[in-house]
């Protein structure tokens, strides 16, 4: 239950985004905004939660701007503008292929074996492939257009940039998806800086407020230096509030909370399963409410996309499963065994790990009990 309701406040993010900016907003002052509003929200959660945290280091902070960079200034400003050049519901299916860019870079800096021979590491290559021929379907081919609702309800003000229709164009398409793809690479960069911080650091909500402090500071920069018109960082009572809000309260802070209990609880691999969740939500959403328009090609790219999400993970969790399966097998007491002794007696070992300092040997009738206690 927490995922779908994390899910559904995910597809809310894409469709504010989407009228935020189609009502003429900056989409890089959105996302200054998006990281200036989650800061005073997680520094509270990271103080009142995680109190006995490890001291700061110049290679922590490093870790922290890198994060910054990529899972969150330059991951969200390529995201939103994929998103205004195509559709929320083609940005959202192509953010499926993060599983598969993260293998595929996990295994080029080898941090992952291909493993042939193995049937996990078969799925995970299987669906790569799948997931990839699902993001070409998606982008080059149109079909037929399905219509899903028989009245629908404009909420889009076609006022603003030109860029930001509803129907975009096959040149729009082409940039739109080089932009998500871009996107997929640099939060798989982030999860992997992370995974690599995550040791030397092991606090979430502490490790969520640095990056957002250096999401925020990084994207103000650059919003700063490619926004001219200072009227666009004016707030009003309006859908350009209530976005960059919800991003920034909702999303950065409450969400990432909700999700971050679920993988303590759960494992990633179970939050990695509800990701398709959004895809659906949004393209019915944005059907409804902004006239967004679906084609054949469009589901059939964003199921086949999904279809490679899910062959990976259970590659992944096939895995995990065997890699769990030989820890619990090590850390396995050794059971009492008899072997021979060079009279011929038996000598009878029994090996209790609890303490492996101190060791006691006893002789009674002609049994030698070898003990580690």
């Amino acid at each position: 239950m927490v995922m779908v309701v994390v899910q559904t406040a995910f597809a809310g993010m894409n469709m504010l985004y989407k009228l935020a900016a189609n009502h003429g907003m900056s989409l890089r002052i959105i996302t200054a905004y998006r990281f200036i509003f989650a800061v005073p929200v997680m520094i509270p959660l990271a103080l009142l939660v995680e109190r006995n945290r490890p001291k700061l280091t110049w290679t922590i902070l490093f870790q922290a701007f890198l994060c910054g960079l990529f899972g969150g200034a330059l991951s969200q400003n390529l995201y939103i503008e994929s998103l205004a050049l195509t559709s929320a519901t083609f940005v959202s299916a192509m953010t499926n292929l993060i599983p598969v860019t993260t293998f595929i870079f996990a295994v080029s800096l080898g941090m992952e074996k291909l493993a042939f021979g193995t049937m996990a590491g078969k799925a995970k290559i299987f669906g790569t492939l799948i997931g990839i021929g699902g993001a070409m379907l998606l982008t080059f081919y149109k079909g037929v257009q399905i219509n899903i609702w028989p009245t629908h309800f404009d909420l889009v003000n076609h006022g603003g940039h030109g860029a930001t229709s509803s129907h975009p164009g096959s040149a729009n398409t082409l940039l739109g998806a080089l932009l998500a793809f871009a996107c997929c690479i640099t939060y798989t960069l982030w999860l992997i800086i992370q995974a690599k911080m995550s040791k030397k650091y092991p606090c979430p909500y502490s490790s969520t407020a640095l990056m957002c402090i250096m999401g925020a500071m990084q994207s103000v920069v650059y919003a700063l230096c490619s926004e001219k018109d200072w009227s666009q960082w004016k707030l009003g009572w309006n859908i350009k509030l209530l976005t960059v809000a919800y991003a920034g309260i909702v999303v950065s802070g409450l969400t990432c909370t909700m999700v971050t209990w679920c993988v303590r609880i759960k494992g990633p691999l179970f939050a990695s399963i509800f990701n398709p969740l959004m895809l659906v939500l949004v393209a019915l959403a944005e059907s409804l409410f902004l006239e967004a328009k679906l084609y054949l090609g469009s589901i059939l790219g964003a199921v086949l996309i999904v279809l490679g999400l899910y062959v990976v993970l259970w590659g992944k969790g096939k895995e995990m499963k065997k890699m769990n399966d030989e820890i619990a097998a090590a850390r396995k007491e050794v059971p009492p065994s008899t072997i021979s002794s060079p009279r011929g007696e038996p000598v009878e070992i029994i090996v209790d790990s609890a303490n492996d300092n101190n060791t006691s040997i006893n002789n009674q009738n002609n049994v030698t009990r070898l003990q580690e206690k």
